[in-house]
Parts: structure tokens; C-alpha cells; sequence
């Protein structure tokens, strides 16, 4: 991934979200406030699932695995760029994009197989609840956390090196607000076919089998709760499954939309637009998606605040 001979570019120059003067501050306050929301709700679901008694099974299990995917793809990303909002040069240096694309493929690819596995923790719970605590047991669970976070992680590094094992020559301003690989690769002054085939075929693969999984999974839950004679187990089947299907519809339409798109209609203005939405505003809704509707999660909070209400009257009333 060192430049060497390769290249010339030792810096590039990201162009942000917009270049006009005029919106650098608004913008910075709204992506300060989006930020600040996504870190401290992910933050609460991890804190939560951790701590709550109640809340130890696979689901919130994987729930916590997801909010920690959620705020480290957020964290890669709205730092660097709440800076350059404050800044006239927007500079980030060869290694440190190279840095950031690697761990935000680490993370994006990390999600798309969270998801998946979440579907079929609900297939399971719903279609099999008598065999759930056996099928999907504490090892279990962790071998597929390890085998998401490992094949995220090899893919991420591969990719990565692709597209900076391109020469960079020329230009160095990315049309983007993060160092992503398609505007990276239209910088390269090199032959680019084959990393844009690896990463075409990764991203469309890695999407098909996690859809495939979802698909397939929510078909069968269907079934079943058509096959329930209790209106009041169908429509607790239903809850169950509901902030999952919103998360994994919102998260793979934006996805399906920016990397399936025909090359030809390919626009990075509006890459930009929909990278916004997956990268920092889908962060931030999830913990909303999932706390909202969850009776459980709202309990959990509930007994946190009062745990910590009275954990601070009694350190009080010590210290009198």
C-alpha cells in the first residue's frame, strides 16, 4: 500500500459534503448534532445490553454488536469531517486515507453481514422458539460475531490495497467527504478495470448472500405467523421483527443505490448524498429504530436511570 514509485500524491484534498462558504457552519452544526445523537444512542445500546440482566439473550446479543459496528463506521467517518467543515484546506494525508477506507469497509461490510445474522436469529426465535437457547447458543453466537468481524476485516484489507496499489499522478482532489474507493479510483492515472471488478463483484456478492439470508429468513417467519391462530402471538411475532425489517430495508435500499448503480448513470454528486445517509444518518437512526419499539429496551433504560438515580442519592447521602 506504500506509494514507492507508484505515485506522486502524497496528500489529497477531499471536497466535502459543499464548497459554499456559506454552508460550512450550518452544516457544521447539523452533522455535529447527527454525530453526537449516533454516539450516544449506540453508546446507550451498548451500555444497556451489557448491564441489564434482562437483556443477555442472542438478540440484544447481536443488537450490541450492531451499535458497536454503527459507531465505529460513524467514528471513521464524521471527525475528519466536521474538521474540514472549519477548515479552508481540506487535507488528509496518503496513509490516512488509506486508513480510513479500510476501516470504513470494515465496518460497512461488518453491517451487511450483522444484518444477516440478526434475520436469522429472528427466523430462529419465531419458526423454532422451542430449539432457540440450542441452535443459537452462546458459542454460537460468538463464532458468527468472529467470522463477521474476520471475513469484514479480510475483505477491507484487500480492497483497500487494490486501490492503493493504483498510481496516483495527477489530480489528488477526491470528489467526496471521505476517502471512499470509487472517487479514489477515478483520480488513478492507471489501468483501474480490475479493482472496479473486485469491488463490483465483492459489494454484489456480499449484498446477495446477506439479502438472500434476510429474504429467506422473513419468508419463512411469514409463514409462520400466517400459520398462528392467536391474533395477539401474531402481532407479537410481528413486533419482534419489525425494527429489523425497517433497519435492513432503509440500510440495503441505500446500499443497492449507490454501489448496483449502471456505470454509465454513475454520479458521484449523488454517491455523496446516499454516502451521507448509510454512513452517518442510518447510525444514528438504528438505535432509535430498535429502542422506540422495544418494550424491552425502554424497560432496561428505565431501570438504568433509577439504578443510577439511587446509586447517586446513596453516594450523596455518604458523603453528607
Amino acid at each position: 500500500m506504500a506509494p514507492g514509485n507508484l505515485t506522486e500524491v502524497t496528500e489529497f484534498i477531499l471536497t466535502g459534503v459543499s464548497d459554499l462558504p456559506e454552508l460550512q457552519i450550518p452544516l457544521f452544526l447539523v452533522f455535529l448534532l447527527i454525530y453526537g445523537l449516533t454516539v450516544m444512542g449506540n453508546l446507550g445500546i451498548i451500555t444497556l445490553t451489557s448491564v441489564d440482566s434482562q437483556l443477555q439473550t442472542p438478540m440484544y446479543f447481536f443488537l450490541r454488536h450492531l451499535a458497536v459496528i454503527n459507531l465505529g463506521n460513524s467514528t471513521v467517518i464524521a471527525p475528519k469531517m466536521l474538521v474540514n467543515f472549519l477548515v479552508s484546506k481540506k487535507t488528509t494525508s496518503y496513509y490516512e486515507c488509506a486508513t480510513q477506507l479500510g476501516a470504513f469497509l470494515v465496518f460497512i461490510i461488518a453491517e451487511v453481514f450483522m444484518l444477516a445474522v440478526m434475520g436469522y436469529d429472528r427466523y430462529v426465535a419465531i419458526c423454532n422458539p422451542l430449539l432457540y437457547m440450542v441452535v443459537v447458543s452462546r458459542q454460537t453466537c460468538k463464532l458468527l460475531v468472529s467470522l463477521t468481524y474476520l471475513y469484514s476485516f479480510s475483505t477491507a484489507t484487500v480492497v483497500s490495497s487494490l486501490v492503493f496499489s493504483e498510481s496516483y499522478c495527477a489530480s489528488n482532489v477526491i470528489n467526496h467527504f471521505y476517502c471512499d474507493s470509487v472517487p479514489l479510483l477515478a483520480l488513478s492515472c492507471s489501468d483501474t478495470s480490475i479493482p472496479e471488478t473486485i469491488i463490483f463483484v465483492s459489494a454484489s456478492t456480499n449484498m446477495f448472500f446477506s439479502m438472500t439470508v434476510v429474504l429467506v429468513s422473513y419468508f419463512n417467519i411469514v409463514l409462520s405467523i400466517l400459520r398462528m391462530r392467536s391474533s395477539e402471538g401474531r402481532k407479537k411475532a410481528f413486533s419482534t421483527c419489525a425494527s429489523h425489517m425497517m433497519a435492513v430495508t432503509v440500510f440495503f435500499g441505500t446500499l443497492l443505490f449507490m454501489y448496483l448503480q449502471p456505470r454509465t448513470s454513475h454520479s458521484l454528486d449523488t454517491d455523496k448524498m446516499a454516502s451521507v445517509f448509510y454512513t452517518l444518518v442510518i447510525p444514528m437512526l438504528n438505535p432509535m429504530i430498535y429502542s422506540l419499539r422495544n418494550k424491552d429496551v425502554k424497560a432496561a433504560l428505565r431501570r438504568f436511570m433509577t439504578n443510577s438515580f439511587w446509586s447517586l442519592k446513596t453516594m450523596k447521602f455518604m458523603n453528607l
